[in-house]
């Protein structure tokens, strides 16, 4: 899920960026410092939105630079256990699909790919044995996450699943949701003759 998260900190502009507008100042080195970082609190840092405060400058002794207290808005991607995400295959293995869902790519094991026995051929494509139904790079899908671990921060794993109803690629979900909005209509003429 997206988050804007509302941070304090003291930033250093160093005295090559004296000459910029004090906030265009701050703002590049914010951007340099959180754009891309990682932390279990906030998720995937992917921009800084908004500076909402600028303090005065202090400079402490044996540093050129100025130190501000700046108070800033930050926009953070933080995987939540059973989100439902969009998102696109990347990658293929033997051993399952790679999601990209925006600022962090998921892995959905080969299991969680569908309700069916999946096989994995040379042409990087998951196949069903019974349903006949294809993935592959690029096919465009729905699918929750089922676990995150921000063990390693700079490398965190986030496994989907692809299995329940009203998940797995769209053209899928439009076919099941087809057939499902068909069933209820014949039932209901079956009922009527009795």
């Amino acid at each position: 899920m997206f988050y804007k998260v509302e941070i304090q900190d003291h930033i250093r502009v160093p005295p090559a960026l004296m000459n910029e507008e004090l906030e265009k100042a701050v703002l590049t080195q914010l951007r340099e410092k959180f754009e891309g970082y990682i932390s279990r609190d906030f998720g995937n840092v992917i921009d800084v939105s908004e500076i909402l405060e600028i303090g005065e400058g202090v400079i402490i002794p044996g540093d050129g630079a100025p130190f501000y207290k700046t108070k800033f808005v930050l926009l953070a991607f933080r995987p939540e256990l059973q989100e439902v995400l969009h998102g696109r295959i990347k990658d293929m293995a033997d051993f399952g699909a790679f999601i990209n869902m925006g600022p962090m790519d998921g892995m959905i094991h080969i299991s969680q790919t569908m309700d069916d026995f999946v096989s994995f051929s040379k042409e990087k494509v998951l196949t069903g044995r019974d349903s006949h139904r294809t993935l592959k790079v690029g096919d465009e899908c729905r699918a929750r996450i089922i676990a995150v671990s921000f063990k390693d921060i700079s490398n965190p794993k986030i496994g989907v699943t692809m299995r329940q109803q009203g998940l797995g690629k769209l053209d899928w979900i439009k076919e099941d949701f087809e057939k499902g909005s068909a069933a209820p209509k014949k039932e209901e003429k079956e009922t009527k003759k009795k």
